[in-house]
């Protein structure tokens, strides 16, 4: 029992602190980018189509999984294409990232490199030859494809599938409460300071090269931790399911032209971190407890795969979520597995940014799944082929 309630807590307090305030961030910045230009930036990326693969390639290869989650509700406005879609997530760098970088850089910036071309080939060609999306698409759905955000999804050009949006879905009047209307925007306040105390926090935890941090409540880094963590998860849990029907804000996953002013711009971000963070925490959780009650050792399975150690890579990249990442990357640093896995796992891994597109779109995130482990199981079997095993390529010493 005490390991199930240590795990809820350490899973409440990680999932804020490791993934929130980093995606926070992220989709503040393109915020107040769209702010600023009065939604021109989006406006442009939809009309040049031709660019959209490498745009998403770009902001998936960010550290973290903030520019991943920015480009989804992209997608389901029908903004951006299906191919940007799958090259997003297959360059998506996640958390996993920030490890990797300040424990093996040189390992790093080619497992990401790679990936980035992966991403970029991948998503043209589904975009300008189709690649079986479409019969996919309906064999995964074939009782019907429906848009949770009150358009439909219909097959595009080259069998892609794609969205009819619905922009009067687009914005919710907020509600008014003479105790819940300031509670809300008091939370939001709140909420915005836990996650700059989490940022500073996580950064540090990233660069201490991801250690154990004890679960525990005093005047240390630990204590911080854990209170930050579980104060901007709570509050993120508020401002979520009751907070953002006051605060003018109230649907989700969704890619507004451009924000009336900054505080709109501020509530949008953190209504869109709370709704990951959820997310996030599912995750986690389902992870901690499948951990806890099996027995699965990620590492070990990963290390005693031999040959098949890229195949392993891609599968584990499957899991939604960072955590199951950065026990890949950390034990690529210990020199356990080969370069081989760790590229299959960069190119098959969606990050967090999967977590938005099952929510509005399941059967876009499954297809998406498919068409980012098929480059990784070619790409890190032959890379494991060509060049053998490679441990402890680019680690420091």
């Amino acid at each position: 029992m005490n390991n199930v309630v240590e795990i809820f807590f350490a899973s409440v307090r990680d999932g804020y602190v490791q993934v929130s305030a980093f995606v926070a961030v992220t989709v503040l910045l393109f915020g107040l980018v769209q702010y600023r230009t009065n939604g021109a930036l989006v406006e442009r990326l939809s009309e040049n189509e031709r660019l959209q693969p490498l745009f998403g390639a770009l902001m998936g290869l960010t550290p973290g999984c903030g520019g991943a989650i920015v480009m989804m509700p992209l997608y389901v406005r029908g903004t951006v294409s299906f191919g940007t879609v799958v090259a997003t997530l297959i360059a998506t760098a996640g958390d996993s990232a920030f490890v990797i970088l300040a424990l093996a850089p040189k390992a790093g910036l080619y497992a990401y490199g790679v990936a980035f071309v992966t991403a970029v080939l991948s998503g043209y060609a589904i975009d300008r030859f189709g690649m079986g999306v479409g019969r996919i698409d309906r064999a995964v759905a074939s009782f019907g494809r429906t848009a949770t955000d009150g358009g439909f999804a219909a097959d595009g050009p080259g069998g892609n599938p794609t969205h009819e949006y619905d922009a009067g879905c687009e914005t919710g009047a907020a509600r008014t409460s003479s105790v819940l209307t300031p509670l809300s925007h008091a939370a939001h306040a709140v909420w915005w300071v836990s996650a700059a105390a989490a940022l500073v926090l996580g950064v540090m935890y990233l660069l201490a090269g991801a250690p154990d941090v004890a679960l525990t409540v005093g005047p240390s880094y630990a204590g911080a931790f854990t209170v930050v963590g579980v104060t901007g998860t709570t509050l993120s849990l508020y401002l979520y399911f009751v907070g953002r029907h006051y605060l003018g804000d109230g649907h989700v996953g969704r890619a507004p032209e451009s924000f009336g002013d900054a505080y709109e711009t501020l509530t949008h971000a953190a209504m869109e971190t709370s709704f990951v963070t959820v997310w996030v925490l599912a995750a986690y959780l389902l992870y901690e407890y499948g951990v806890l009650l099996f027995g699965i050792d990620v590492g070990a399975l990963a290390a005693a795969a031999g040959l098949l150690a890229p195949i392993a890579g891609a599968v584990v990249g499957l899991i939604p979520g960072c955590g199951p990442q950065i026990v890949l990357a950390s034990v690529y640093a210990e020199g356990a597995i080969p370069f081989s896995a760790l590229t299959a796992n960069a190119i098959s891994q969606d990050g967090d940014a999967l977590f938005p597109l099952i929510a509005i779109d399941k059967t876009a995130a499954v297809v998406a799944s498919i068409y980012t482990t098929i480059p990784a199981l070619v790409v890190g079997v032959l890379l494991h082929v060509l060049f053998g095993p490679m441990n402890g390529f680019g680690v420091l010493g």
